[in-house]
């Protein structure tokens, strides 16, 4: 709640947004760690390993699915909030509008998600990181376009809404490398996961609703 609290100050700065970024994405990594144990000890029950460790089966089941569910409520509970102040944060910088046009006008050496300079040029290798250009020549430092799409969940550019094209981006050496793409394999199975739990009232109501015309009750 500190974190959501500072994300929505109305007086931000570059190293408070560079905060709450890192802490979303250190509990995304850590929800991500818990699911993956949690579904690791379930195979390995499920394969009977858990008796090399002379421990019971019913134990190790209830231990990984524990895991497993934390790691995915805490997931989409994160992405959830991310994605706020995400919207929050770059909304008050000026260079983003969820609706609308952006207050401000962009140069092209300024980065739209945080609003700071950028004095490494794109072609260049930087001493603390990188600048990146979408399809659409927009720039952007290297962790503010990671956190926007992997940690605030966009898939658009904060300036313009041009789709980002992921697929491309992993093409690159930077800002994405080959270890990121589970991350976002992972974030798309909690959206997937939230919107089943959205619409799981509905889905019942259906089926039951089918089974009472079909008589099958």
């Amino acid at each position: 709640s500190f974190i959501q609290e500072k994300g929505s100050h109305s007086i931000l700065v570059f190293v408070l947004y560079r905060l709450v970024y890192k802490w979303f994405l250190l509990i995304y990594k850590i929800s991500y760690a818990t699911g993956i144990v949690g579904y690791m000890a379930v195979m390995f029950t499920l394969f009977g390993l858990n008796l090399l460790f002379r421990i019971k089966p019913e134990d190790a089941m209830d231990f990984g699915i524990s895991l497993l569910f934390y790691g995915l409520y805490y997931g989409v509970l994160e992405r959830d909030f991310a994605e706020m102040c995400a919207d929050y944060m770059a909304s008050t910088i000026g260079f983003y509008s969820a609706s609308g046009m952006p207050t401000k006008h962009l140069s092209d050496s300024v980065c739209a998600v945080c609003g700071q300079q950028i004095f490494v040029d794109v072609n260049e290798e930087g001493i603390i990181e990188n600048t990146y250009r979408l399809s659409c020549n927009h720039v952007f430092h290297e962790f503010c376009i990671r956190g926007w799409c992997i940690v605030g969940k966009k898939q658009t550019c904060p300036y313009c809404k041009e789709k980002v094209d992921l697929k491309r981006m992993f093409s690159n050496p930077y800002p994405f490398s080959s270890w990121e793409r589970p991350h976002v394999m992972y974030g798309q199975l909690l959206d997937w996961l939230r919107y089943l739990v959205a619409w799981q009232p509905v889905i019942i109501g259906l089926v039951q609703g089918i089974n009472y015309i079909l008589g099958l009750e």
